[in-house]
């Protein structure tokens, strides 16, 4: 089985790095990072008018007739480039929900304005440090009313639209709701990376709309979950790619001792480790994407697979990156903090890697016993 992606698809991933490095390079993801803007609204409307926000939806909703792998390509340049944009939160997470669980009329109305990029939309399912649960959940969803607080919530002090999972009667629903209506506050949080946005959203009397039956909303956030991390893996590997290509050519630059430290054991051993978990972390993507493209049945394990391996190389290879440029990685003038600040962020957006590894080893299990 061939799991490598089609010829037309590594063309749109040259054209992709091209318009990446032509008008996102690091000095756009150090414009936010030190200005006041949340996001590249420049590199935002780029990427929409290139079709990118639209490569997963179906046509009648504004789709451009691409599909998950093609997705899965651009996820990865993305992540190459660090930028600094609300991709993954209105497109990866509330865009597979309004997929998933939405009703005609929901879909006609937002999923238009989400693939051309003209709403921002976002998930907003945790609610502090504790890992959400069916159990633990505090806010509510009854009567028509959101109620409570969810933070970090990603994009969600610029999104104008959320889908919220909340508490509703013995179960768990999920509420779409509009972010500037009455009744919600929003309030930005500062974050170890400062290139993406996050925020505390509070809701009292919201007027929200259910989205999917009710009491289904747990079932339906797994499925959105699962989704999101393979195209989550694709983009922590493109960042890991970068971190590792940056290394490597700073080691052929920078000479001590009269020569290259590429030269020196100890820094061959470095690179060629992080060599290993990105291609690893590669092996588990590329499958995943597959098994996203088909829907199969092991979606479950291959996102989690392709999760835990990207997130572990993503990591891995900013903080060796760091390490390789010595005593200059590690300032606020080099580049390497940007690929650590968004391994990081990206390591815990979807939840923890320990609590990946728990939802990994409970699809085997599940695999086993059928």
């Amino acid at each position: 089985m061939d799991f490598d992606f089609s010829d037309e698809q590594k063309e749109l991933k040259l054209v992709a790095r091209r318009f990446l490095e032509d008008r996102c390079d690091l000095t756009v993801a150090r414009r936010v990072l030190e200005g006041d803007e949340p996001y590249a609204r420049d590199v935002w409307e780029g990427v929409a008018e290139m079709g990118w926000t639209a490569a997963a939806m179906p046509e009648e909703y504004g789709g451009i007739g691409y599909g998950y792998l093609e997705l899965c390509v651009i996820a990865e340049e993305l992540g190459r480039a660090v930028a600094p944009i609300p991709f993954s939160s209105s497109i990866y997470l509330a865009s597979e929900a309004l997929l998933l669980a939405g009703s005609d009329a929901q879909k006609e109305a937002l999923l238009p304005h989400l693939a051309s990029g003209e709403k921002i939309a976002t998930l907003a399912l945790s609610e502090g440090a504790t890992a959400p649960t069916h159990s633990n959940l505090s806010v509510t969803f009854e009567n028509g009313l959101l109620n409570g607080e969810k933070l970090p919530v990603p994009d969600g002090d610029i999104a104008d639209v959320a889908v919220v999972v909340a508490k509703s009667g013995d179960g768990i629903s999920l509420a779409l709701v509009d972010l500037n209506a009455d009744g919600v506050s929003r309030e930005a949080l500062q974050t170890v990376d400062g290139t993406r946005s996050y925020a505390r959203v509070s809701f009292n009397d919201s007027p929200a709309e259910a989205l999917g039956a009710s009491g289904e909303g747990w079932d339906l956030t797994q499925k959105v979950l699962d989704r999101a991390a393979v195209l989550i893996a694709f983009e922590q590997l493109g960042g890991a790619q970068a971190a590792m290509e940056m290394a490597r050519n700073y080691s052929v630059e920078r000479f001590a001792f009269g020569r290259a430290i590429g030269s020196f054991q100890a820094i061959k051993h470095r690179i060629a480790d992080m060599y290993i978990k990105t291609e690893l972390a590669r092996s588990n993507a590329y499958y995943a994407a597959w098994a996203l493209a088909e829907n199969a049945p092991d979606l479950g394990t291959a996102s989690a697979s392709a999760r835990v391996a990207a997130s572990e190389a993503y990591h891995f290879a900013s903080k060796e990156n760091i390490q390789i440029h010595g005593g200059m990685g590690f300032t606020w003038e080099a580049d390497c903090h940007f690929y650590y600040r968004r391994a990081r962020s990206l390591g815990l957006l979807l939840g923890s890697p320990a609590e990946w590894k728990d939802r990994l080893v409970s699809h085997l299990e599940a695999a086993t016993v059928a």
